[in-house]
Formats: C-alpha cells, sequence, structure tokens
C-alpha cells in the first residue's frame, strides 16, 4: 500500500492545487533560463546536456540575448521579480560573464549562476560580486570519491568544496549547495551533511538522478525503491533536525511526504513561472527539458508572444493523462509529472510517486 496521505494533508494539497489552477492562468514570468553555453571543464556522468569541453553548439552571443530580454521581456514585467539564471555547460568558462552580469545588474534583474566550482577562486568571486551577483548554487555531491566518480577530476571535490567556502565566509548572496544522491553516496548522507554544515551550509537541494542525457545508459546512478524512500526520510528527519534546510528537488509528486521534504508541494514551473532560451534560441520552460517541447526561437519569434500565447503544454496537463497515468488517485496533484520526464514521444520516463508506494 502507498505511504498514506491524511486527511489534513488532502486539504492542504487541495487548497494548493486551487493556487496553482490560478498561478498557472496568470503565468507571471519569475525565473528566465538563459543556457549561455554548453562547454564545461568537466564530463560529469549524469550529465542531461552531455556537455564538452569543446561543444558542438557556439556559445550565444550575449547581444542576442541583450536584445530579447530589451525589447521582447523588459517592457512587459517589473525587473526585480524576474530572476535570470545563467546556466550551462558550465557559466565561469565564459569569459564575457562578468560583462554580461553588469549588463543584468544596470537592466535591475537579479541574476544568478549554478557553478561546479572548478573555476571559483577568490578573485573571480570577488569580480562576480562586483558585477552584482545574486544568487549562486554549488554542486558538491558527497565526499571527495564519490563526487569525483561523477565528476571524474582529481580536483573536482577540493574546488567545490572551497568555493562553497568563498561564499559562506561572504555572506552576502542568496546560496545553496545541490547534490545528486547516488547509491554510492547514500549511506554516508549522515556523516556529508556534518561536513556541509562546517563549511557553512545551511540551504540544501537534494536531487536523484532521471534517466536523460549520459545518465540514460548509467544504472549505477539510479536509487532503488528502498533507497528512494530512505532518501526521503533522511531529507525529512534532517529538516525536523533543523541545522540545515534540506529539501528534494523540484521534481515529483511525493504522496505522504508532501510537505515533509520540501517547502512547497509539488509543481512544475516549466512553462507557468519559468521559462528558458537555450543555447540554440529555443523557447521552452526550463534547461531539463531535453525532450522537444520548444515553443518558439528568438531568431524567428517573439519571446513575449510565445510566452503569452504557447506552452499550452506546459499549462494544460490533461495530455498526460494515460498510460501509467491514466488511472492514477493522486493526478490532480501530480499533473503527470516534471515535463523533463518526458521522452521524445510524449512517454513518461520515470514516475516518482510510484517508487514509494509498498
Amino acid at each position: 500500500m502507498t505511504r498514506k496521505i491524511g486527511l489534513r494533508r488532502r486539504i492542504g494539497l487541495e487548497l494548493y492545487r486551487r493556487f496553482e489552477d490560478d498561478r498557472i492562468a496568470r503565468h507571471e514570468l519569475r525565473t528566465l533560463f538563459w543556457e549561455c553555453t554548453l562547454r564545461c571543464n568537466l564530463a560529469c556522468r549524469h550529465c542531461g546536456s552531455d556537455c564538452r569541453s569543446e561543444a558542438a553548439a557556439a556559445d550565444m552571443p550575449a547581444a542576442d540575448f541583450f536584445r530579447v530580454l530589451d525589447t521582447q521581456i523588459t517592457p512587459h514585467v517589473d525587473t526585480h521579480e524576474v530572476l535570470v539564471i545563467l546556466s550551462g555547460g558550465e557559466v565561469l568558462v565564459r569569459r564575457d560573464l562578468e560583462r554580461i552580469g553588469r549588463e543584468l545588474y544596470r537592466r535591475e534583474y537579479p541574476w544568478g549562476m549554478v557553478t561546479n566550482g572548478m573555476a571559483l577562486d577568490a578573485r573571480r568571486f570577488d569580480a562576480l560580486l562586483r558585477s552584482g551577483l545574486h544568487a549562486i548554487t554549488v554542486s558538491l555531491d558527497g565526499f571527495a570519491d564519490d563526487h569525483r566518480y561523477i565528476r571524474g577530476h582529481p580536483e573536482s571535490f577540493e574546488r567545490a568544496s572551497e568555493a562553497v567556502r568563498l561564499i559562506a565566509r561572504d555572506g552576502s548572496l542568496a546560496w545553496d549547495v545541490v547534490t545528486c544522491v547516488t547509491r554510492r553516496s547514500l549511506p554516508r548522507l549522515a556523516e556529508f551533511k556534518e561536513y556541509l554544515h562546517s563549511l557553512g551550509v545551511r540551504q540544501w537541494r537534494l536531487f536523484t538522478v532521471f534517466p536523460s542525457g549520459r545518465a540514460a545508459s548509467d544504472p549505477e546512478l539510479q536509487l532503488s525503491a528502498d533507497e528512494f524512500t530512505a532518501l526521503l526520510d533522511f531529507i525529512r528527519d534532517t529538516r525536523r533536525e533543523g541545522r540545515i534546510r534540506a529539501s528534494y528537488g523540484c521534481e515529483g509528486f511525493l504522496g505522504g511526504y508532501e510537505g515533509e521534504v520540501r517547502d512547497t508541494p509539488y509543481h512544475c514551473a516549466a512553462g507557468v513561472s519559468t521559462a528558458s532560451i537555450r543555447i540554440d534560441g529555443a523557447i521552452s520552460g526550463c534547461t531539463s527539458i531535453r525532450a522537444n517541447f520548444d515553443q518558439g526561437n528568438i531568431y524567428r519569434d517573439d519571446f513575449w508572444d510565445v510566452w503569452q500565447h504557447r506552452f499550452e503544454k506546459f499549462r494544460d496537463r490533461s495530455w498526460t493523462r494515460k498510460e501509467q497515468c491514466a488511472d492514477c488517485a493522486v493526478f490532480r496533484y501530480c499533473r503527470g509529472n516534471g515535463m523533463h520526464l518526458y521522452d521524445e514521444n510524449e512517454h513518461l520516463k520515470l514516475c516518482h510517486y510510484a517508487r514509494i508506494v509498498k
């Protein structure tokens, strides 16, 4: 049987579902990802983008992005309420990153980035702060052996740890650490939590690998159902402890764990409050979506027109009620899971709720 969803929690989920209906109807843009490069200084086992040091696709020129931002987005939004997140690849490989940051800051957009920490030394960090950096996430996937197992570089753990120390000492940013949990790292999570606390980490996001990119052919990265449940129990207990605000990633409805392992009930923000501009100009929901759910392209379409009038499959998820979701009792809360978990033929690759069914 399924881990029971109690009456009180079900009432909360119903209220949140109504809130989500309203949020979908309004679809106010709050987060804009710019996939500014597919180059990377690592070759991670689980990479959804399958990045390389020399990417097949060239970096998008900053001028192209700012043309869209200035003429097609800024006239329609309060810039203070739209977080621009630079993503990759590894964004620190761009030599013009600080100039891009200054231009975003000048336009009064808060901006952030996700990094593996390899190139984040004190000099670069100071330059980013002076460029108006608002938020940053560092990937750190366990102790040295576990982190190197995923990242494939002998210095990756030390450099990521030093990046976290730099950020923690500064104290001016919104920041967190994100950890990819695998079968190797799961048994040492409690110990790793103490290590993160010693570095100054107070916000910690944990996620599991879904079968996409390189990870699709690497079953060693996947958790079993029992291991997945053990991870959720660990996150719940860590939150109750209160020293580190741990949370499970944004994907997947989690049944009775909703309200216990993250700050809000599950929802997929892609195409609702989150949009992305991909390296080739494609307009989509979020950069984790690798299947063909593109809604347009900045090189031929007006971004704001696309945002307002397309994204039907993101906002009306009735098309997902098929196959394993057809008769699901919790579909009204899950709405078919995250958009990034669908393949090119619109088949769901992974159901989180099914993994906690006992």
